[in-house]
């Protein structure tokens, strides 16, 4: 009888050892005032350079085309290498944009930051 006690603490002990594990941790949450904005800001590329004329078509996204006087900034590389000033006229996904700094590549990447 005495052997049966023993064993049964044994096991007893046995068993809250193995629940009594550490917590896990929360996973990480977002915190309440988070504020998340959609990206509106434009880009394009330059499809063609008249450097008599100083001016870029720009071929846009057909959702995002810039406005009419927007200025917009050329980087080649990731290093900024002009301003450009939208004048049109538009058609489909490309714009018209006079070149008022700099210089201006077929290829150049065009953003309005």
């Amino acid at each position: 009888m005495r052997c049966l006690a023993g064993l049964t603490l044994l096991l007893t002990g046995m068993l809250l050892a193995g629940c009594a594990s550490t917590p896990k941790t929360a996973a990480k949450s977002i915190p309440s005032n988070s504020i998340v904005t959609p990206d509106d800001s434009i880009t394009a590329t330059v499809a063609m350079y008249d450097a008599t004329g100083r001016f870029v078509v720009l071929n846009c996204p057909a959702d995002k085309m810039p406005k009419t006087d927007q200025v917009l900034f050329l980087y080649r590389a990731g290093l900024k290498v002009g301003e450009v000033k939208v004048t049109g006229p538009q058609r489909d996904n490309s714009t018209v944009a006079d070149l008022t700094s700099g210089e201006a590549k077929i290829g150049d990447e065009v953003r309005d930051q």
